[in-house]
Parts: structure tokens; C-alpha cells; sequence
């Protein structure tokens, strides 16, 4: 049997197949008879229409890049999962990249991405510094690109983030009204935007509570599990240990579990924790976590929102520069002594 294709619909139907084409597409120049026609005999010879083929008749590849600093991080796998719910009723695709917190690897992913691999761009940059040479790149393309969570301020397109300032001068708060003296504040690195943030919340609640701070209490971590680990478990160690801990990241909040779990020392009795921090089972750890949650699905629903109607609607103006702000909320749980 001869292969099933658009010409060969048209052969069959004694139509054009530039018809046949408008008429799989709903064109409105095709009449609802002629349209009747072909999908009825598309569907009696089971034809499927090439996605591929269309992409290089249309320029595009209806597909949408996403760049995320790391994969175990339940933030990020619930942005995509937003992402998805928009784009794949447009027909797009995410393909979906980790930078492994790597500036080098960052850079390498942008330049195949850019040879015509994606028709936008989804970006949380690298935590190994904020500043963004290396996107100059995007400066002098086409292609449309929106940041969040971790961005670049000097880059003119839309970004989404969440209240940082608000959500750790907050967790902060509620420590130190919990009787926390000694607060420490775990993070990564002191260089990514939505780190600075917390961190400065965190900071502006000490001084608003009389609280004095050393600089030793800013506790920056690595990727490595097994290092955090050792870290803190040292600080534990300490006679003047800390007694309440500021988690930047989910990834330290379970870090510091296994620390303390090594040491002895009981959770929220002797020290206590809340985490920026996404995870669905936080409520099964032992004790039951406290968290800041950002809206992590409803970010990743807004970001292919703003690319579907600048890609899917003619004579749309360039991404506006501007930083959307979306609200996180607290959930108070026993390892703050609920």
C-alpha cells in the first residue's frame, strides 16, 4: 500500500494539497464541507500528520527550552509540571536541560539550544555567581526568553520570583518568637538572586528583634550531601550549638536532619527549623517540617503563558521588562514547635 501523506490524500479526494494541508489545519479559507471530507478520509486510512515536516514548513519546532540549576529539587520538577499544562495544549514541548549548578554548562546549553533546537527559552540561572555576561548571547537573538526564581536583574525581559525578602524576614520571625537566639541560616552560595533575598530578610528580622549576629551564623554549604552533613554536625557539636535554623534550601533542611540525627540532639526540644522547601512528604519527616513554599506550578503556568501568547498570536510585542512577584505561604508544623 502506498505510504499516506498529504499528496496522497489529495490524489485520492482530486484536491489541491495545499487544501488537504489547510483542511487538517481548520483553516478558515476551507469550507466545512471540503473539511468534512478530508478528516473523514484521514481518519478511515489512519493518516497522522508529521509533526517534524510541519515544524520546517512553519520555522518553528514547537518546542520550548527549560535551563533549571538541578534536578532534585521539588521546586523546580513542580514548575515544569506547570509549564506542561499550558504548553501542551498549544502543541509545544519542553525540553528540559541541568546546568549542575555550572556557569560552563550553562553557556554550552545555550549555544545548542540556540542553533534552532527551541522557539524560547525558560530560564533559573546558575547559583555559581548572578552576574550574566554569558547570556549576552540571548541579547542578539530573536528568541524569546523568561527567568525565574534565580535571576538576572540586568536582563531586559520578563522575570517571576517569589517574596524572598518578605518569606525570610518571616521564617526568621517565627524562630526568634519561638524563644530561637542563635539562628543560623543555611545556603548555597551567597551569590544567587533569590538567596540574597531570604538572606537579607533573615538579617533585617535579627536587627528588628535586638537580636545580635555573627557573621559565622550565614553557614554556606555545598552540593556535596556528605559534606553538609559533616558541617553540621560539627556546629551541633559546639557547646553554644545553634538553636534555630533558617534553611534556604530543602536539600540543607535534610542535611541537617542526618546531622542532627548523628549527634543526638532533639528536634524542636533543642533546636529548631523551618526550610524554604516544596516537598509534597514534609509533613512525614520526623518531626513534621515547617516550610515556605513558593508557588512553584503556578510560576511555571505564568512563564509559558507569557511565551505561548508572544509565539501562538501574530505582531506580538517583545517580552516586556518587568519582575512579577508572587506570594510564598508558610506552613507551621512540629519542627518548630507547632
Amino acid at each position: 500500500m502506498a505510504e499516506i501523506t498529504i499528496k496522497y490524500l489529495a490524489e485520492k479526494l482530486k484536491l489541491a494539497p495545499s487544501t488537504v494541508s489547510r483542511a487538517l489545519n481548520d483553516s478558515h479559507e476551507i469550507s466545512a464541507n471540503t473539511k468534512k471530507k478530508v478528516l473523514d478520509l484521514a481518519k478511515e486510512l489512519n493518516f497522522q500528520p508529521n509533526p517534524y515536516a510541519r515544524s520546517l514548513r512553519e520555522q518553528k519546532s514547537k518546542t520550548i527550552g527549560v535551563i533549571i540549576p538541578e534536578r532534585i529539587n521539588n521546586f523546580f520538577s513542580q514548575v515544569i509540571d506547570g509549564m506542561e499544562t499550558v504548553t501542551k495544549v498549544h502543541g509545544y514541548h519542553l525540553l528540559v536541560y541541568n546546568s549542575n549548578e555550572d556557569i560552563e554548562q550553562e553557556k554550552n546549553i545555550l549555544t545548542l539550544l540556540l542553533g534552532g533546537r527551541v522557539d524560547a527559552l525558560v530560564m533559573s540561572i546558575s547559583g555559581q555567581n548572578e552576574k550574566s555576561k554569558h547570556l549576552d548571547i540571548l541579547k542578539n537573538r530573536t528568541t524569546p526568553v523568561v527567568f525565574f526564581d534565580r535571576i538576572p536583574h540586568d536582563f531586559p525581559t520578563t522575570k517571576l520570583i517569589t517574596n524572598g525578602y518578605e518569606a525570610g524576614y518571616n521564617g526568621a520571625t517565627h524562630l526568634i518568637k519561638k524563644g530561637c537566639r542563635k539562628i543560623i541560616f543555611l545556603v548555597l552560595s551567597k551569590e544567587i538572586s533569590i538567596g540574597k533575598e531570604r538572606m537579607r530578610g533573615y538579617l533585617d528580622a535579627l536587627k528588628a528583634h535586638n537580636i545580635p549576629f555573627e557573621n559565622s551564623w550565614i553557614v554556606v554549604c555545598g552540593h556535596s550531601e556528605a559534606k553538609n552533613i559533616d558541617l553540621l554536625e560539627n556546629l551541633f557539636y559546639k557547646l553554644d550549638r545553634p538553636d534555630g535554623v533558617l534553611a534556604s534550601v530543602e536539600k540543607l533542611a535534610l542535611a541537617t536532619y542526618r546531622a542532627l540525627a548523628k549527634t543526638n540532639i532533639k528536634m524542636p526540644d533543642q533546636v529548631k527549623m523551618i526550610s524554604f522547601s516544596n516537598m509534597k512528604i514534609a509533613d512525614l519527616l520526623n518531626p513534621p517540617l515547617s516550610t515556605i513554599s513558593q508557588p512553584a506550578f503556578e510560576i511555571g503556568k505564568e512563564c509559558a503563558n507569557l511565551l505561548m501568547k508572544k509565539l501562538t498570536r501574530k505582531n506580538q510585542p517583545d517580552l516586556e521588562d518587568k519582575t512579577i512577584v508572587l506570594p510564598s505561604q508558610i506552613s507551621l508544623r512540629e519542627s518548630t514547635g507547632k
